[in-house]
């Protein structure tokens, strides 16, 4: 069922995923010359692969289910806002930087980056309620390239 070696059926696989995507967009960005974060830029990525999938309604729904599961990891995340169309707002003040996201920096994170992890995490483990593991990675790999998703071959590193 799962071509990776990946098994997202427990929080620590989905967290660990999270940060994989979250590294992947951090290392994007600095080569794009983006200047947004890399929450959101994950954050739009699934947004938009989703919301063609489940429509605009049904991804605010799971973004606010996710946003407030993850608020209760993550105080600073009470600044953030969602809006009908499951955009955020307020995510910017909130923002870590590229380099807090870097694989070797391991056990150097802080509440900010934990606070974009425990994000995408809860959206992710909503996925896989709803949808399950092979339609979610389905989902994701059309957003992000198969290294994101090997654990074995993984550029981006993973957190142990």
């Amino acid at each position: 069922m799962n071509d990776a070696g990946l098994d997202m059926t427990t929080s620590s696989k989905t967290r660990d995923l999270a940060r994989r995507l979250l590294a992947y967009e951090a290392v994007a960005g600095k080569t794009s010359g983006l200047e947004e974060a890399a929450t959101l830029r994950v954050y739009e990525k699934l947004r938009q692969s989703l919301g063609e999938f489940v429509g605009i309604a049904g991804f605010q729904s799971l973004a606010f289910r996710a946003l407030t599961q993850a608020k209760s990891e993550a105080p600073g995340l009470w600044a953030v806002r969602l809006a009908a169309d499951g955009s955020l707002h307020g995510l910017g003040e909130f923002q870590p930087q590229p380099e807090e996201f870097e694989p070797q920096l391991g056990s150097g994170k802080d509440q900010t980056s934990e606070g974009g992890a425990a994000l995408i995490a809860r959206l992710l483990g909503l996925l896989l309620i709803f949808l399950g593991e092979a339609l979610t990675l389905s989902l994701l790999r059309n957003a992000w390239p198969d290294e994101v998703f090997d654990d074995r071959n993984s550029t981006h590193g993973r957190n142990a």
